[in-house]
């Protein structure tokens, strides 16, 4: 499938729909101000002809004409805005495509130096694998993408998961065109909800016996009406009932009221996106056991979603004083308010926690998902999960950032053992070391990789390819290099078996300090459960060759040009070319 004509066709289609709706929409602008007019003139006639009930019946249907218009030009503007959400995220994936990922968010606040490999691997940050892959609607999402992209535990189940998402690109659509509009907070929400948990309410709002005597209070007052309707009894008993009733119920309710209020200021727009976000899911059918689950989960949800949805609404209304008053006084508004938050707060507040994983979980995965479905070319990596030895091999593995310009290489990785690659500057070293770790951060996600065919075990990754200075802590390049190199001893011993990558031992020093420590340090660690790629330029290096060092290069051929091939071949590089270059730049070339 071509995904840029896929992407483009729906966005275009979307457009024609779109431009139809506002032509639609200000159709019925023009209906509703015709049917008000008419509405007007009818009752401007009444009073100045004596045509008698005819008009008031004309000014009757042209009143109810206006409000059915105005209820369908809702709906027209809902379909609206939905159509023109769901086109931009068609269109933001069209523009993914073609490498702008301004659209998404970048993820810089996980981005985290000290992290075992997110750092080096460019994990995090502008143009980085989160961007590319991160499509979530809530905040929890995002923070649930952040977290599996960071923790390596492979689950086969959520493999298959993904997989089953990936096939449902307009159901995923959909759904991502859920938060065009707005993020939804989920800490804001989480907050909120424990406030909420927290609030005390009054215990009569929950008995039954009050609810009884507001039963009663209600048909008493309605009895009221109807005794002074029919001349059996004063206007001032309905009147001072009503008084009554109101003063009892706000005193009672008002201040429980105003707290819960105050807690849930901000929820209410964010709630109602929520409820569609988990109707979206729930009403989706499917075959693996962990969407099953969790769309089972969020089934129970709905109801709390929705009870909450109304207590919230039901709280904005109080806003209104004279509405207030004659609701209180009339069915006790606030009472049965305040008694359906009571009941939600028992029922479904302790569940609320649990009911926002699932919906980040299920958020997170559809991202996976998509960015599984926007590249074909990858193909699914085989994890062997029952045995303890390290087990990495690749056919064709290539960087997922490169595209269709990525040279691919083969490589394997044998437990135990280390791989020192040698080469030329921007010969291709540091790209094919984050090529194998990125993948193997997708394969322990249950992502497709980049590579032909991929073969893998579970285990522990470190990386130690970008380190920097802290002048504001007084940690120099060199210092900060030591701190790290550090880190990984301590994680090596703690974490068994683990594979380390390795870009420039002790690059901060002089050039035979840098080759006697690196020789240290492999010594050492070796005696570890660890295995590891160490790219180097220093070619001294190679001569720790044996039966468990093994020299590999990117070679470059030097003539008029350089020549990269970035393929990536046994034994130690000969050319280099920082003498070269500086050389046709002196000389002016």
């Amino acid at each position: 499938m071509d995904l840029k004509a896929y992407y483009s066709s729906h966005a275009e289609s979307l457009a024609l729909e779109i431009a139809q709706l506002k032509r639609k929409g200000n159709t019925l602008v023009i209906a509703q101000i015709a049917f008000f007019v008419l509405f007007v003139a009818f009752i401007v006639l009444y009073t100045v002809v004596s045509w008698g009930w005819p008009l008031l019946v004309g000014s009757a249907l042209s009143l109810l004409a206006y409000a059915l218009v105005r209820r369908i030009d809702g709906r027209n503007s809902d379909l609206l805005q939905r159509k023109t959400d769901l086109q931009q995220v068609f269109l933001h994936e069209q523009a993914s495509l073609d490498g702008d990922f301004t659209a998404f968010d970048d993820g810089r606040r996980y981005v985290d130096a000290r992290h075992e490999y997110t750092f080096d691997l460019d994990v995090f940050g502008p143009e980085s694998l989160f961007q590319r892959m991160n499509r979530t609607v809530t905040s929890g999402g995002s923070d649930r993408l952040a977290r599996q992209l960071s923790q390596l535990e492979y689950d086969e189940k959520g493999a298959e998961a993904i997989a089953e998402l990936a096939v449902k690109d307009a159901w995923r659509a959909e759904f991502i065109a859920l938060g065009q509009q707005r993020r939804l907070d989920t800490n804001e929400v989480m907050r909120v909800v424990s406030l909420m948990r927290e609030t005390r309410i009054p215990s009569f709002a929950q008995s039954n016996g009050v609810r009884i005597l507001a039963f009663l209070a209600i048909v008493g007052c309605l009895c009221a009406f109807g005794a002074a309707s029919f001349g059996m009894a004063s206007w001032n008993l309905p009147i001072w009932w009503v008084i009554l009733q109101f003063g009892l119920v706000f005193l009672f309710t008002s201040g429980s009221l105003k707290r819960v209020g105050s807690v849930v200021d901000r929820l209410h727009e964010q709630m109602g996106t929520y409820i569609k976000v988990v109707r979206h899911i729930v009403d989706e059918s499917f075959a693996t056991s962990l969407n099953t689950a969790d769309s089972k989960m969020l089934r129970e949800a709905i109801d709390s979603f929705a009870q909450l949805e109304q207590i919230l609404g039901g709280l904005d209304r109080r806003g209104n004083i004279l509405g207030l008053f004659f609701a209180d006084g009339l069915v006790w508004s606030d009472f049965f308010l305040l008694r359906r938050f009571a009941l939600w707060q028992r029922d479904y507040a302790d569940e609320m926690g649990e009911w926002m994983d699932t919906v980040s979980r299920m958020d997170a995965r559809i991202s996976m998902a998509t960015f599984s479905y926007n590249h074909p070319e990858a193909c699914p990596a085989e994890v062997l999960d029952d045995t303890k030895e390290l087990v990495y091999e690749a056919q064709g593995l290539f960087h997922p950032f490169l595209g269709a310009k990525a040279v691919r290489n083969d490589f394997c990785i044998v437990d135990h053992h280390y791989y020192i690659i040698t080469g030329a500057n921007m010969a291709g070293k540091s790209t094919f070391l984050r090529a194998v770790g990125i993948n193997y951060i997708l394969a322990m996600n249950g992502i497709p990789v980049f590579a032909d065919g991929y073969r893998v075990s579970v285990f522990h990754l470190f990386s130690s390819m970008r380190t920097t200075d802290d002048l504001a802590h007084g940690i120099s390049y060199f210092n900060a290099e030591l701190l790290r190199l550090q880190q990984l001893l301590q994680y090596c011993r703690d974490c068994h078996p683990t594979l380390i990558i390795l870009d420039e031992i002790l690059k901060g020093t002089n050039s035979l300090d840098k080759l006697n420590g690196s020789r240290m340090f492999l010594e050492a660690i070796s005696h570890l459960d660890v295995t590891g790629i160490i790219a180097t330029h220093d070619l001294e290096l190679s001569k720790m060759q044996s039966d468990r060092f093994h020299n590999y290069c990117f070679e470059i051929e030097l003539g008029a040009h350089v020549t990269y091939s970035y393929k990536i071949t046994s034994g130690v590089a000969r050319n280099q070319n920082a003498t070269y270059l500086l050389r046709r730049i002196l000389e002016g070339e």
